[in-house]
């Protein structure tokens, strides 16, 4: 890698034309985000993958070995940057990532593997990190700060210390700390979230947040003491307002299950609050999203039809995250000494980029990635992550009570809201039949209640432990089962249906297979997508992955579910740190209040 001094140099001298550039651009309209303006009749001069001149004119930078490139009056872009998001959520490998998401002008994505880390601690981040650094965008990881994501309620794989944050501070790509998700820890001034936030900011880095709750008194503001610099859980315009004044940074996100942009953009709209002070981001982008629908190119597509300017949406996804990790001085903008991450666009309110550029060279063009991307060769320990301890049995999944007197029980239920992280706590009355809750189909072949069977089944340490609960929301009309291991955030399995039996053929086809999801339909597997690494990624494309997710989202259908995106939904109710309620390895959690609580309450 060429030298600051020796780069420094190579700027001016191309600047000047004493050297000739690598590459020019010619003839684009800058897209200024820096100064909001778009400059027409523009060239840009390219050196060792660096900006080094852009003006009217770059003849002066050009040698019969320069790269010509007629933008032909489309405009010069700046790389999109995702400010917050997890590559696991994918299904797919860092790599297998970048090769979906580089080719629609993803330029950079910041990380935060707290995923992995749930399942392999320490090694996971590490593994995530060096497969990071060979890319040919710009990956940067945030150090994942909660694993487990609530201490006391649930059991991950392995443990994240501050010990270890402090580490991590020290390895070359690290750009922060990970979303701080136990917001209890730090407005009661825990010591390991305390020594975690202190180590980070010594390290003089960045302080991601998660803040979902609807509380925005004496706690947030005790939140937000601890210096925690930006949040992507605000669902509402007073989310917004209040992180903005408190001085973090609002990151408003749009993923394939969680659309929040248009549900806050009123803060800049019509309250006219600061704009610069904003971030678009996905936080979580299915396979099936990436490859159809596109990555920060959709989010930018939709902000604009929310009624925000383009550049100015634009701003939210180049500058305003390379400024608040601190990298202006290497990326976010079209500038001289800047990374050159270039794109050009026909068109910025139906955005599809025809050209992009990254650290200097051009890696895509219409739509189809133009070079070779990183070979990984991902260790045995990787691919080796569910251990049931024994096959399970459809009893495994059966929920007992000793309310055996009279026709129901009072159960506490997890109530899924769609297209939304939160949950809703429901309290609902059960069939009871010999000691257990009998469960009518859900949706009603029989009349019953929509209520389905939900379990936990523990699959890092093998010690065969299965919690059962329930869930309201699915809408199954048939008999199934469904299992998956990716299960936010301690990522155990997670199995529902209203078949006993076939919970049990999808938990174990999972265990065979080395995780991933699947739906069992009359003793069937109608639905599979395998993820061998930590059963939460793929090895193979996203495009390849999300055929075979959408046998998953058809299984569901085919089992009587209407929801937009059930896989997620289903992945998100173990997520023991988002209210109302969860469930964990160690039970019900009724997040509103951090206890313990039975799924079965009173018995009539």
């Amino acid at each position: 890698m060429t030298s600051s001094l020796n780069l420094t140099k190579k700027l001016v001298n191309v600047a000047m034309g004493r050297e000739s550039a690598d590459m020019v651009i010619r003839d684009g309209v800058w897209v200024s985000v820096q100064s909001g303006e778009f400059i027409p009749n523009t060239d840009i001069a390219i050196v060792d993958g660096h900006i080094a001149y852009v003006g009217e004119d770059a003849s002066h930078t050009v040698s019969q070995d320069t790269v010509v490139i007629d933008a032909g009056g489309k405009y010069l872009v700046p790389g999109l940057l995702d400010g917050h998001m997890h590559v696991e959520s994918g299904m797919v490998t860092v790599t297998e990532f970048v090769r979906a998401v580089a080719k629609r002008g993803t330029t950079g994505i910041f990380i935060d593997p707290h995923e992995i880390a749930n399942v392999f601690g320490l090694k996971g981040v590490r593994l995530m990190v060096d497969e990071a650094a060979d890319q040919p965008i710009h990956v940067w990881v945030q150090m994942p700060s909660c694993v487990p994501s609530a201490p006391g309620f649930e059991t991950p794989g392995a443990e994240i210390t501050p010990d270890d944050v402090a580490e991590a501070m020290t390895w070359p790509g690290i750009i922060g700390l990970g979303e701080v998700m136990d917001f209890p820890g730090v407005f009661n001034a825990g010591e390991k979230m305390m020594a975690e936030v202190s180590a980070t900011r010594d390290a003089g880095k960045v302080i991601g947040g998660h803040y979902p709750n609807l509380d925005l008194g004496t706690n947030f503001h005790g939140y937000v003491a601890a210096g925690i610099e930006d949040d992507h859980e605000g669902t509402r315009v007073e989310d917004a307002i209040a992180r903005v004044r408190q001085g973090m940074k609002a990151m408003l996100r749009y993923g394939s299950g969680w659309l929040d942009v248009e549900g806050q953009v009123d803060a800049i709209l019509k309250h006219k609050l600061d704009s610069r002070r904003f971030i678009l981001c996905t936080d979580d982008s299915h396979a099936g999203t990436l490859t159809q629908d596109g990555h920060m190119d959709r989010v930018l597509r939709h902000a604009i039809d929310t009624g925000l300017p383009p550049l100015t949406a634009l701003q939210m996804m180049t500058i305003n995250t390379a400024e608040h990790f601190g990298l202006t001085r290497e990326m976010g903008m079209i500038a001289p000494g800047r990374w050159a991450d270039v794109l050009l666009v026909e068109d910025l309110n139906d955005f599809h980029p025809e050209t992009v550029i990254a650290k200097g060279q051009v890696i895509a063009q219409k739509g189809k990635i133009t070079i070779d991307l990183p070979s990984v060769d991902y260790p045995v320990w990787a691919r080796d992550s569910v251990k049931l301890g024994h096959p399970l049995e459809a009893e495994d999944f059966a929920l007992k009570t000793e309310a055996t007197v009279g026709k129901s029980v009072t159960a506490n239920v997890i109530g899924v809201i769609e297209n939304q992280a939160p949950t809703k706590h429901l309290k609902l009355e059960v069939a009871v039949e010999d000691g257990e809750v009998s469960l009518p189909l859900a949706g009603g072949k029989e009349g019953g209640a929509d209520i389905a069977k939900l379990a936990l089944v523990e699959r890092h340490k093998a010690t065969g432990d299965v919690t059962v609960g329930l869930v309201s929301g699915f809408g199954f009309s048939e008999k199934c089962g469904i299992a998956s291991t990716v299960a936010h955030d301690s990522h155990h399995m997670l199995v529902t249906g209203t078949s006993e039996e076939d919970m049990a053929i999808a938990a174990n086809k999972l265990a065979e297979v080395g995780g991933g999801q699947v739906v069992v339909k009359d003793g069937k597997v109608i639905g599979l997508v395998e993820l061998e690494i930590a059963g939460l990624m793929s090895t193979e494309e996203a495009s390849i992955v999300a055929q075979k997710a959408t046998t998953v989202l058809g299984g569901f259908k085919a089992c009587g579910c209407t929801l937009s995106n059930p896989n997620m939904q289903l992945s998100l109710l173990a997520l023991v740190v988002i209210p109302e309620l969860r469930i964990s390895d160690m039970g019900l959690v009724d997040v509103i209040n951090f206890e313990l609580i039975p799924v079965i309450e009173t018995g009539k």
